[in-house]
Formats: C-alpha cells, structure tokens, sequence
C-alpha cells in the first residue's frame, strides 16, 4: 500500500469543493489516513514547494497557497498517487478531460484546486512536511475486501 498527499487547494476550500472531491477519492477506493483543515505559513509554503523557487509563477504560487486555509490530506491505497493523479487531471482546468478533479469543477490556469504528490519519494517528503509524527491512522476498513482482491494475500 501507498500514502500520498493531496491538498485541497484554497480555490476549493473557498468554492465549497472540498467534501464533494473528498467523496470522489473515497468512493474510488482510496482511503482517508490522514485528513486537517490548515492555514499554511509562508515558511511551510516555501519548503514545500522549494523546488521552483526562481519560476516566474514561485511568488504568486505561495501568496495563493498561503491566502486561505486549505484542506491537508493523506490517502492510502495500492498506487495512490498515480491513480490520485489521474482524477486530478491536467494541471489546468481549461485542459482537464471532463471526468477528472480540474476538469469537472476547473476552468481557471492559474487556480487549479488540488495539489498531488508526484511519486513515492515527493510523498513521504510532503506527508513529514504537512503531519506530525502519530497524525497519520494505521487502520483497516471494513470494505477493504470488496474494494481489492485479496484471494492472493496482496491486493489485486
């Protein structure tokens, strides 16, 4: 099983999305570990997204991540991210396919809603960034079984 991190955005939190995409993770299959309602420091907004600091868009990008709260979530599931990602849909709205996160609710290329750790290594690096140590719930849903194949042991 995989964690990712995904971050409701604050053009979701203000539009009133959150519950709704919530539901769309939840419903595919992907389990909530982790889940916070947070108003992001520029110190964390910086850390986080340090990797395009000196890209024209760094500074409007962390005055955007920081001008609101956001929703801060943990998903666990057989390749999280990459399934996670795929609802997303592309980076903008205007080019989002219908059917995916930013392409049902997204029209905006600036404002894009979610935020999805990219791979395992963003992952764990982002989950230490947004959750302390014990915020994360090791726990077993009861539809576990009918959400995955587990005649094998592994899920299918």
């Amino acid at each position: 099983m995989e964690r990712t991190l995904i971050i409701f955005k604050p053009d979701a939190v203000q539009r009133g999305l959150c519950g709704r995409i919530l539901s769309r993770f939840e419903q595919k299959g992907l389990q909530v570990v982790g889940l916070k309602l947070m108003q992001i420091h520029r110190a964390l907004a910086e850390k986080h997204y340090e990797s395009h600091k000196g890209k024209g868009f760094y500074d409007g990008l962390l005055n955007f991540m920081t001008s609101s709260p956001v929703v801060v979530l943990a998903l666990e599931g057989k390749d999280a991210i990459a399934i996670a990602r795929k609802m997303m849909g592309a980076t903008f709205g205007s080019k989002a396919e219908p059917g995916t996160i930013r392409g049902d609710f997204g029209v905006s290329n600036s404002f894009n809603l979610i935020h999805g750790s990219d791979s395992p290594e963003a992952a764990t690096r982002e989950l230490g960034l947004f959750f302390k140590e014990g915020e994360l719930v090791d726990w077993k849903p009861a539809n576990q079984g009918w959400v995955y194949d587990l005649s094998k042991g592994q899920p299918e």
